[in-house]
Protein backbone atom coordinates (compact mmCIF):
# COMPACT_ATOMS: atom_id res chain seq x y z
CA UNK A 1 0.00 0.00 0.00
CA UNK A 2 1.65 3.17 -0.72
CA UNK A 3 0.30 6.35 0.88
CA UNK A 4 1.59 10.21 0.22
CA UNK A 5 3.91 11.44 2.32
CA UNK A 6 2.32 14.53 3.08
CA UNK A 7 -0.68 12.68 4.18
CA UNK A 8 1.64 10.35 5.87
CA UNK A 9 3.43 12.72 7.75
CA UNK A 10 -0.46 14.28 8.43
CA UNK A 11 -1.55 11.29 10.42
CA UNK A 12 1.45 10.87 12.26
CA UNK A 13 1.57 14.07 13.41
CA UNK A 14 -2.42 13.54 14.24
CA UNK A 15 -1.82 10.27 15.97
CA UNK A 16 1.05 10.53 18.11
CA UNK A 17 1.08 14.58 19.20
CA UNK A 18 4.86 14.94 17.59
CA UNK A 19 4.43 18.13 15.53
CA UNK A 20 2.52 21.67 16.55
CA UNK A 21 2.97 21.65 19.86
CA UNK A 22 3.97 25.46 21.17
CA UNK A 23 7.71 24.02 21.52
CA UNK A 24 7.68 22.19 17.78
CA UNK A 25 8.14 23.48 14.25
CA UNK A 26 6.99 21.87 11.22
CA UNK A 27 7.56 18.56 10.58
CA UNK A 28 10.18 18.29 7.41
CA UNK A 29 9.45 15.38 4.64
CA UNK A 30 13.01 14.35 3.93
CA UNK A 31 12.72 11.38 1.68
CA UNK A 32 11.00 8.18 0.80
CA UNK A 33 12.79 5.08 -0.17
CA UNK A 34 10.34 2.57 -1.83
CA UNK A 35 8.08 1.33 1.22
CA UNK A 36 9.32 4.15 3.90
CA UNK A 37 9.23 7.68 4.29
CA UNK A 38 11.50 9.57 6.23
CA UNK A 39 11.00 13.01 8.47
CA UNK A 40 12.20 15.58 11.17
CA UNK A 41 11.34 18.55 13.14
CA UNK A 42 12.72 20.59 15.76
CA UNK A 43 11.33 20.17 19.40
CA UNK A 44 12.77 22.61 22.39
CA UNK A 45 15.95 23.86 19.67
CA UNK A 46 16.48 20.04 19.50
CA UNK A 47 15.95 17.72 16.32
CA UNK A 48 13.83 14.84 16.50
CA UNK A 49 14.29 12.74 13.28
CA UNK A 50 11.96 9.77 12.65
CA UNK A 51 10.61 7.06 9.85
CA UNK A 52 7.51 5.63 9.25
CA UNK A 53 5.74 3.24 7.04
CA UNK A 54 1.98 1.48 6.41
CA UNK A 55 1.54 -1.98 6.90
CA UNK A 56 1.06 -3.66 3.03
CA UNK A 57 -1.24 -6.10 4.41
CA UNK A 58 -4.07 -5.65 7.81
CA UNK A 59 -5.68 -8.66 8.64
CA UNK A 60 -8.32 -9.15 11.71
CA UNK A 61 -12.30 -9.63 12.18
CA UNK A 62 -12.62 -5.83 13.52
CA UNK A 63 -15.58 -3.45 11.54
CA UNK A 64 -13.56 -0.37 11.98
CA UNK A 65 -9.90 0.30 13.10
CA UNK A 66 -8.16 3.47 12.48
CA UNK A 67 -4.47 4.60 11.04
CA UNK A 68 -2.00 1.63 11.45
CA UNK A 69 1.95 2.18 10.86
CA UNK A 70 5.61 1.79 12.69
CA UNK A 71 7.73 4.63 13.80
CA UNK A 72 11.71 4.12 14.45
CA UNK A 73 12.59 7.49 16.14
CA UNK A 74 15.74 8.85 16.93
CA UNK A 75 16.58 12.22 19.84
CA UNK A 76 19.96 12.82 19.65
CA UNK A 77 19.82 15.50 22.55
CA UNK A 78 18.36 12.51 24.93
CA UNK A 79 20.88 9.99 23.14
CA UNK A 80 17.89 8.13 22.12
CA UNK A 81 18.11 6.46 18.85
CA UNK A 82 16.36 3.42 16.81
CA UNK A 83 13.20 3.77 19.30
CA UNK A 84 10.35 1.19 17.62
CA UNK A 85 6.73 2.02 17.94
CA UNK A 86 3.79 0.27 16.71
CA UNK A 87 0.55 2.06 16.29
CA UNK A 88 -2.68 -0.07 16.13
CA UNK A 89 -5.41 1.62 15.00
CA UNK A 90 -7.22 0.44 18.26
CA UNK A 91 -6.74 0.31 22.35
CA UNK A 92 -4.74 -2.81 22.99
CA UNK A 93 -6.39 -5.18 25.41
CA UNK A 94 -5.15 -4.81 28.75
CA UNK A 95 -1.62 -6.31 30.19
CA UNK A 96 -1.31 -7.75 26.46
CA UNK A 97 1.75 -8.18 24.19
CA UNK A 98 2.53 -7.75 20.67
CA UNK A 99 4.65 -10.12 18.71
CA UNK A 100 6.64 -8.92 16.14
CA UNK A 101 8.39 -11.33 13.79
CA UNK A 102 11.01 -10.68 11.62
CA UNK A 103 12.46 -13.76 9.41
CA UNK A 104 13.54 -16.43 12.02
CA UNK A 105 13.46 -13.62 14.80
CA UNK A 106 11.01 -12.86 17.09
CA UNK A 107 10.06 -9.78 19.88
CA UNK A 108 7.71 -9.08 22.58
CA UNK A 109 6.44 -5.79 23.11
CA UNK A 110 4.51 -3.98 25.67
CA UNK A 111 1.23 -2.22 24.79
CA UNK A 112 0.05 1.22 26.33
CA UNK A 113 -3.22 2.47 24.42
CA UNK A 114 -3.05 2.24 20.53
CA UNK A 115 1.34 2.00 21.06
CA UNK A 116 3.21 -0.79 21.25
CA UNK A 117 6.71 -0.61 22.06
CA UNK A 118 10.35 -2.79 23.22
CA UNK A 119 11.14 -2.84 26.90
CA UNK A 120 14.72 -1.60 26.33
CA UNK A 121 17.09 -0.21 24.15
CA UNK A 122 18.59 -3.76 23.45
CA UNK A 123 15.84 -4.75 22.32
CA UNK A 124 14.81 -1.76 20.20
CA UNK A 125 18.43 -2.41 18.18
CA UNK A 126 17.80 -5.89 17.76
CA UNK A 127 14.49 -5.37 16.06
CA UNK A 128 16.20 -2.79 13.93
CA UNK A 129 18.99 -5.34 13.16
CA UNK A 130 16.69 -7.43 12.00
CA UNK A 131 14.56 -5.15 10.08
CA UNK A 132 17.58 -4.17 7.77
CA UNK A 133 18.07 -7.98 7.04
CA UNK A 134 14.65 -8.98 6.54
CA UNK A 135 11.94 -8.47 3.59
CA UNK A 136 9.10 -8.19 5.61
CA UNK A 137 7.44 -8.08 8.97
CA UNK A 138 4.69 -8.94 10.93
CA UNK A 139 3.03 -7.60 13.69
CA UNK A 140 0.65 -9.61 16.07
CA UNK A 141 -1.63 -7.71 18.22
CA UNK A 142 -5.16 -8.27 20.34
CA UNK A 143 -7.81 -4.94 20.64
CA UNK A 144 -9.51 -4.33 23.89
CA UNK A 145 -12.58 -6.13 22.87
CA UNK A 146 -10.23 -8.98 21.96
CA UNK A 147 -10.28 -9.45 18.16
CA UNK A 148 -6.73 -10.29 16.78
CA UNK A 149 -4.90 -8.35 14.46
CA UNK A 150 -1.85 -9.57 11.89
CA UNK A 151 -0.39 -6.54 10.19
CA UNK A 152 2.50 -7.19 7.47
CA UNK A 153 4.66 -4.47 6.48
CA UNK A 154 7.36 -4.48 3.60
CA UNK A 155 11.24 -3.69 4.59
CA UNK A 156 11.98 -2.52 1.28
CA UNK A 157 13.52 0.66 1.84
CA UNK A 158 13.75 0.43 5.59
CA UNK A 159 17.81 1.00 5.82
CA UNK A 160 18.32 3.58 2.82
CA UNK A 161 15.53 5.33 5.05
CA UNK A 162 17.36 4.92 8.42
CA UNK A 163 20.20 6.24 6.80
CA UNK A 164 18.59 9.61 5.60
CA UNK A 165 17.52 9.71 9.49
CA UNK A 166 21.18 8.58 10.70
CA UNK A 167 22.47 11.31 8.84
CA UNK A 168 19.97 14.13 9.31
CA UNK A 169 20.02 13.38 13.73
CA UNK A 170 23.65 13.38 13.08
CA UNK A 171 24.50 9.80 14.04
Amino acid sequence: MSINPCRLVALVALLIGLALPAAAQEVQYLETNRDWHAFQFTENGNTVCYMASRPTREEGNYTRRGEVFVLVTHRPAESSRNVISFISGYTFQADSEVTVTIGNDSFSLFTDGETAWARDTATDSQIVGAMQAGANMVVRGTSSRGTVTTDTYSLFGFTATLDAIDTACGF
